[in-house]
C-alpha cells in the first residue's frame, strides 16, 4: 500500500480546518501523511492543527516565517512529502471517505500516473448546494487550456513518474498550472467519473467573484504561458466562449438528478 502526502495550505481556517482534518482521518485508504503548510495564520489555525497532530503521528503541521501564499506554502509541504502520490487538499474543504482508494486503485488497475474526480459544491456553512462539476471522460490538455476542469482538491499524481511538481510563484491559480504541465507531459487525463469530494464555495473567494477570476485566468496566459497581450487576448476568448457554451455541459443540477 503506497503512501501519499496529502498537501494543504491554511491561513486563518479555524472555522473548518478540523473536519478538513477528519475527512481525511476517515479515509478507507489508511497509508496516507497530511502535511499542514500555515501561512502566518492569526486565528487558531495552528493550534487546533497541532492539537489534533499530537494525536495522529500522520498529521504534520509547519509554520511559514511570512506571509508568502499559497503556493509557497504548497511547496513548503511539496518538499517534506515522502510519498509515492502527492494529492491536494485546501483547508476548508472535505473528501468523501473512499476518495483515496478509489483513486490509487484506479492508477493502478490502469497503469497511469494521474486522475483526478468529479465534485460536490458546498456553501461556507456546509451545505450541500446541489452542484457537481464534471469534466471530459478523456480531458486533453487543449479543452484544459482553454478551462480548469481538475478541481485541485481532487488531483493526484505520480511522483516516480513525473518527479516532485514545483508550484509556481503566482500567486493565484497555481492548481490549474500545475495540471497544465502535468497534461503538457501525458497529453490526455482520465477522472474518476463520480464525486469524490466537497468543494467550499466561501464569500469574497475567486471563486465566488467572476471578475477576479477573469483577471487571474489572463494573468496565466500571460505570465505561465508567456504569451503577448494580443495572444493572450485571444486566449480569453477562447476561455469565455467555453465557460458560457461548453463547461455548463459539465454543471451538474444533482438535486434534479436525484
Amino acid at each position: 500500500m503506497e503512501l501519499v502526502s496529502i498537501i494543504t495550505p491554511s491561513f486563518n481556517s479555524e472555522k473548518f480546518i478540523a473536519e478538513t482534518i477528519q475527512s481525511v482521518q476517515n479515509q478507507t485508504y489508511h497509508n496516507w501523511e497530511m502535511i499542514i503548510v500555515d501561512d502566518c495564520s492569526t486565528d487558531k489555525t495552528v493550534s487546533i492543527a497541532e492539537y489534533i497532530a499530537d494525536n495522529d503521528n500522520r498529521i504534520k503541521v509547519y509554520k511559514l516565517d511570512k506571509n508568502s501564499g499559497t503556493g509557497i506554502a504548497r511547496n513548503t509541504g511539496l518538499e517534506k512529502a515522502l510519498g509515492k502520490y502527492i494529492a491536494f487538499l485546501d483547508a476548508d474543504d472535505l473528501w468523501k471517505p473512499n476518495k483515496l482508494e478509489i483513486q490509487v486503485n484506479f492508477l493502478r488497475n490502469n497503469n497511469l500516473p494521474f486522475t483526478f474526480s468529479f465534485y460536490d459544491c458546498i456553501n461556507e456553512q456546509g451545505t450541500e448546494l446541489n452542484k457537481r462539476v464534471e469534466a471530459p471522460r478523456n480531458l486533453s490538455y487543449m479543452q484544459l487550456f482553454f478551462c480548469n476542469y481538475v478541481g485541485n482538491l481532487t488531483g493526484i499524481y505520480d511522483v516516480n513518474y513525473f518527479g516532485k511538481i514545483a508550484i509556481s510563484s503566482i500567486r493565484k491559480r497555481q492548481d490549474w498550472m500545475l495540471w497544465l504541465t502535468i497534461l503538457k507531459k501525458v497529453k490526455s487525463a482520465q477522472p474518476i467519473p463520480e464525486s469524490l469530494a466537497f468543494y467550499r464555495i466561501r464569500e469574497n473567494s475567486i471563486s465566488a467573484s467572476k471578475l477576479d477570476l477573469l483577471k487571474h485566468n489572463f494573468g496565466v496566459y500571460r505570465r505561465f504561458h508567456g504569451f503577448n497581450l494580443a495572444h493572450s487576448l485571444l486566449c480569453m476568448t477562447g476561455f469565455l466562449f467555453t465557460q458560457l457554451l461548453i463547461k455548463p455541459r459539465y454543471i451538474k443540477n444533482t438535486k434534479a438528478s436525484i
